[in-house]
């Protein structure tokens, strides 16, 4: 008669793991997924002013579609929501850690492996960008008919560069490195024109739009820290220098709402 397979040499044990390995599989909970939405706006009674900036360079075409202002801090007039700040999640346990790399869902794998600044007229778009250090590099454009550079120093890591650009091209920075702070960059040709870039270990982050709002997508669901920065105010939600942000909790298969963030500039 033919020996059955289970009695041959090693097959118990083999069945044994695969038994195993199927059982962990089952029992292990899937992982859920959501998306987390707010609105950043602006808390004082009055608000505040955008002085316009001093354009003493290039008039002719840096003026041509009107003034241009300082935009460190945007505020809508309507509905007092605050543009062009940065919210991320951050490790519940320690917001300093900069390489925590919670689970990516399938979706964010594909997204673009650059990120663009234009520079058209005389101020960069976007002002304010986030960046997946891992997976993206930055594109700077001057589609303007002036030259211009992108000047950029990061602290603690990253590239320190400063290319000059001429009309109508476009030069690639790489090596961004995870960082707790946003960094600066700037054109020195024309020193009114700055921003900001937060480079992350993941890609679950988003600026505010022009209403104060953002939304960040296919995150996992669990226990975060939303932190939530502006270039004026500096970090938005802090009691102490070790307590930054916002303790969450990521519903799955739903959005979670924080509701609405106030912005004060911190007190002299």
């Amino acid at each position: 008669m033919k020996q059955s397979w289970l009695f041959r040499p090693g097959a118990a044990v083999a069945a044994l793991a695969l038994m195993g390995t199927l059982l962990i599989a089952s029992s292990a909970p899937a992982q859920g997924w959501g998306t987390v939405k707010g609105n950043v706006y602006w808390a004082e009674s009055e608000l505040p002013p955008n002085p316009k900036a001093n354009i003493d360079k290039d008039k002719e075409h840096c003026l041509s579609k009107g003034d241009i202002f300082q935009d460190k801090l945007v505020v809508n007039k309507k509905n007092k929501g605050v543009r062009w700040v940065l919210v991320w999640l951050a490790d519940p346990a320690d917001v300093k850690n900069v390489n925590f790399k919670p689970p990516i869902h399938p979706n964010l794998q594909k997204l673009p492996k650059t990120v663009e600044i234009d520079q058209p007229i005389c101020m960069f778009e976007p002002r304010v960008v986030g960046l997946w250090a891992d997976h993206q590099e930055l594109v700077v454009k001057n589609s303007a008919p002036i030259p211009h550079n992108f000047a950029i120093s990061s602290i603690g890591g990253g590239p320190s560069t400063n290319p000059l650009i001429p009309p109508k091209s476009q030069v690639t920075v790489k090596g961004f490195q995870p960082k707790l702070f946003p960094t600066t960059y700037s054109c020195s040709i024309h020193p009114w024109m700055s921003g900001r870039i937060g480079s992350f270990a993941h890609p679950y982050f988003a600026v505010t739009d022009a209403d104060g709002n953002f939304e960040i997508k296919d995150a996992p669901a669990g226990k975060f820290r939303l932190m939530v920065w502006q270039e004026e105010a500096g970090w938005v939600i802090m009691k102490s220098a070790k307590d930054r942000g916002k303790p969450i909790e990521i519903k799955a298969n739903g959005t979670t709402d924080v509701g609405k963030i106030p912005l004060r500039l911190p007190k002299d």
